[in-house]
């Protein structure tokens, strides 16, 4: 293997240009896959060239170029994009008038009843978890890209403003940076929904690929049906291939599993990567059982179409992304200037412009700045003898969880969390 590794490390040296052989690999879709110029070959050359199979990529410095304008902790919020599927209302976002437009008032329309909580079967809360989670997949931005990682201390919050008056809530911070975990936070206390995880990513270089493990878990509860507790979901792990030759192209692999230990369901889907002769890209196939019978299974494409079929062979569309992709839940974000200085976007605001603008020395040199501050900032911390105590999350056996109790009443838990995410709101908070 590391011959064979040698000769590709040696070709990697020619720049990278597209030709009629760099091709796209047969069934991919457009947005997952990259062409590099000239210049950004050249660059991935250099970089790859300091590099082993098997290596720890924590402390390595990307290019630029492969960054998506925004951090690992907003990224997180693309799970929280189709809320319909958990409330049970089909919410046309894409068609609503901007945030600013819309009439704010109070919500005093009952929740729907076919919301999840609201389904007496244990099966189809189970199922209606899992269509949510799996929805948030497609969304991505076009070509191999990745988001920032986020520096110690920094965090990310923004609120969800729904077209029926209700409301959800939501809040990152980056809690530890050896080794990096993303702790969030997201409740909508009126459709008694809420998500806590943590996210701790770990890449290593393959080869003509880079692995990134997903550990850390997603816990859903349904507010209104405590005695269900969590339901639990792990992630897939994600694979840039083709970073040494051929066409760089994006994929999810492995398995994640989603268990409700209280009602006994488990799911292990497989998202599966293509083989070199068969198979396809951005399939999925996974089995639910509760206890020991198998209830149904779940197959397609993450990208395109998923369906779950019931062990009596009923079939239905759990997501459909080239349909209802485009309905997804718009965020409000205070403006950068009302923002506190490690807030992501404001913290990382000469980098995302510089990307933007396609401008890499801008964007290099914004990026350094951000992380020397951070080196800086551990230095000056280790030299008092402190360790970092995060601001909104604590640790408590293993995971970690809001410093908050959430009050039972919506209208309490709303105010509550609002306090606890804006101690001190924004001017244009009120407005928006």
């Amino acid at each position: 293997m590391m011959g064979l590794f040698n000769q590709a490390a040696q070709r990697v040296y020619k720049p990278r240009v597209a030709s009629e052989d760099d091709k796209v690999p047969d069934d991919t879709e457009p947005d997952d896959t990259s062409i590099l110029d000239e210049n950004e070959g050249s660059i991935i050359a250099s970089l790859i060239s300091q590099l082993r199979v098997g290596m720890d990529l924590h402390k390595v410095t990307f290019p630029t170029f492969v960054l998506e304008p925004r951090s690992m902790l907003e990224r997180i919020t693309d799970f929280m994009s189709h809320p319909d599927l958990l409330f049970g209302r089909v919410f046309y976002l894409h068609s609503l008038p901007l945030p600013h437009l819309r009439p704010r008032v109070p919500c005093s329309c009952p929740r729907s009843r076919n919301s999840a909580e609201n389904c007496d079967d244990p099966e189809e809360r189970f199922l209606r978890v899992l269509q949510y989670y799996l929805a948030g997949w497609h969304i991505k931005p076009k070509g191999v890209k990745k988001p920032y990682n986020p520096v110690l201390g920094e965090f990310f919050r923004c609120r969800y403003d729904y077209p029926d008056g209700s409301r959800g809530f939501y809040i990152a911070e980056q809690v530890s940076h050896h080794p990096p975990v993303s702790a969030f936070y997201y409740v909508s206390p009126a459709n008694k929904v809420a998500v806590i995880g943590e996210l701790r990513p770990k890449s290593k270089f393959l080869g003509n690929s880079v692995s990134t493990t997903m550990e850390g878990e997603n816990r859903v509860y349904l507010l209104g049906r405590p005695e269900d507790k969590e339901y639990v979901i792990s992630m897939p792990n994600m694979y840039a291939r083709g970073i040494l030759w051929g066409k760089m192209f994006l994929e999810l692999g492995d398995s994640c599993m989603a268990k409700n230990e209280q009602t006994g369901h488990f799911a292990d889907i497989q998202f599966k990567t293509k083989g070199y002769f068969s198979g396809t890209y951005n399939a999925i196939q996974g089995r639910i059982r509760r206890g020991t019978t198998d209830t149904g299974e779940v197959s397609g494409k993450w990208s395109a179409v998923m369906e779950y079929k019931n062990s009596k062979g009923e079939r239905r569309v759990l997501f459909d992304a080239t349909k209802d992709g485009q309905n997804i839940a718009p965020k409000w974000v205070a403006p950068e200037d009302e923002q506190e200085p490690n807030e992501s976007r404001r913290l990382w605001s000469k980098l995302t412009r510089a990307i933007v603008a396609k401008d890499m020395d801008a964007a290099t040199e914004a990026k350094t700045a951000v992380e020397e501050s951070q080196r800086e900032a551990r230095r000056r911390m280790d030299e008092r003898g402190e360790t970092h105590v995060p601001r909104f999350f604590q640790e408590r056996n293993g995971r970690w969880e809001p410093k908050l109790q959430l009050p039972a009443d919506p209208q309490e838990a709303i105010r509550a969390v609002e306090k606890f995410i804006w101690p001190t709101p924004p001017p244009s908070y009120a407005s928006s």
